[in-house]
């Protein structure tokens, strides 16, 4: 047991029926139904491998595409593939989640089987908008369909999904509620380095916050300014343009309206807040870029009004090159601009590569920062990659993650079993 939460060497797994909940949610080319990235299907390797090795019957829960909107999501079948390849050994995959192809492919299982069921947040219960809209309980979320018909059939519930661990949905957190639980190898790594790094972080200390994720970002760097586990931070993306505006700088219409119609304008405030109280330890872009056929780059002072600015500009570069080589930890949380298109890659790429060259311990958290780390090809140079970007916000931020206070409330029973 570690932080109060069982691991795999509490559980004899031999001819059990595991339930493991992993997040190998990648960025998915629909047309081919490729997967463009398989770094967090790699990182579940080992937890999936060893219950197999030890002779449990190994049924994969897992979900694809975004939490909002329906259109996003997609079948689990191409991940099968991949995770047979890396396994080394069948994975079969059954097109239902909880219905009776599922739960028969689930009883048919042989030691050392490993089976994948399909997207489950094809189930409605799984969708954001079902957790924020009922903010059900652990307790209350056990009587979900998803766990009423697929518990029943198994002995043991493993999470290896600590970047999903601030959901509260049902295959994350009601399982523990009426089965022995454990967190997987990927889960108890991830949670032990990140606990490492932040107790106790090499000064000093600079947090990357970009992207489009304009909650998460406010969220943690509200709390790492605030407790003083970031000694700067950094911003690109979405979030300084947040920031430049609430500075009174006219960043042009085209790219206020952006803010505006995507409901994004009440953190502008919030912004102002932070930047009465730590002006003088956030960065923000001197210049930015747009793409008008061609690159182009100006001074905040002088933005186009009718051009998205989707990057920051050699001279903001060269000033984030220079804070990056002085610090001794970095996180990076959210890319400095649409780093998928070549003309704008060029802030991502800069920061990415000066992280990865640097003496500095660093970890990068978040699908699009991950993906761009491999786009860069410079995961090998980053200290510690960690498939999470939602939940290494919340958890840096203080918060005691959904999953993590399941997985305690399951290890606190199976203590009290044992003990009577």
């Amino acid at each position: 047991m570690k932080f109060g939460i069982c691991t795999l060497d509490d559980f004899d797994l031999s001819g059990r029926t595991v339930l493991c909940r992993v997040d190998i949610n990648q960025p998915i080319d629909k047309r081919t139904g490729q997967l463009k990235d398989i770094t967090r299907i790699k990182a579940c390797i080992p937890t999936l491998k060893e219950l197999s090795d030890k002779g449990a019957k190994v049924v994969v829960l897992a979900h694809q595409g975004g939490d909002l909107e329906y259109k996003n999501y997609y079948s689990t079948e191409p991940h099968a593939k991949v995770l047979a390849d890396l396994l080394g050994k069948p994975v079969q995959f059954v097109e239902d989640v909880i219905g009776p192809t599922a739960r028969e492919a689930i009883k048919a299982l042989k030691e050392g089987g490993i089976l994948l069921l399909d997207n489950v947040r094809f189930v409605a219960e799984e969708m954001t908008l079902f957790e924020t809209k009922l903010n059900l309980n652990a307790e209350e979320l056990s009587q979900s369909q998803t766990v009423k018909r697929l518990a029943p059939l198994a002995d043991l519930y493993v999470c290896d999904a600590f970047a999903a661990a601030h959901r509260s949905q049902p295959s994350l957190v009601g399982f523990e509620h009426v089965l022995p639980s454990a967190m997987g190898r990927l889960f108890e790594e991830e949670f032990s380095v990140i606990s490492s790094v932040m107790e106790n972080p090499a000064r000093p200390s600079l947090f990357i916050l970009g992207g489009a994720k304009i909650q998460d970002a406010f969220m943690m760097m509200n709390t790492v300014l605030t407790n003083g586990s970031a000694d700067k931070v950094m911003t690109g993306g979405l979030v300084s343009n947040i920031m430049l505006l609430a500075k009174g700088i006219n960043i042009g219409q085209a790219s206020s309206d952006f803010i505006y119609k995507n409901n994004l304008s009440e953190y502008i405030e919030d912004a102002k807040q932070l930047l009465a109280k730590f002006a003088d330890k956030i960065l923000l872009p001197v210049d930015l870029a747009f793409v008008n056929e061609e690159r182009n780059e100006v001074s905040i002072n002088d933005c186009p009004e009718d051009e998205m600015l989707i990057d920051i500009g050699h001279q903001t570069g060269e000033l984030y090159k220079k804070a990056i080589q002085e610090s001794a930890t970095v996180f990076i949380n959210g890319p400095m601009g649409i780093f998928e298109k070549q003309p704008s890659e060029y802030g991502t790429r800069l920061v990415w590569e000066t992280v990865a060259s640097s003496t500095a311990y660093s970890i990068i958290g978040g699908g699009d920062s991950i993906t761009a780390a491999n786009k860069f090809n410079v995961e090998e140079d980053i200290s510690y990659i960690c498939t999470g970007g939602g939940a290494l916000v919340r958890f840096l931020s203080g918060e005691e993650l959904p999953v993590v206070r399941a997985l305690r409330d399951a290890a606190k029973r199976t203590q009290q079993i044992a003990q009577n």
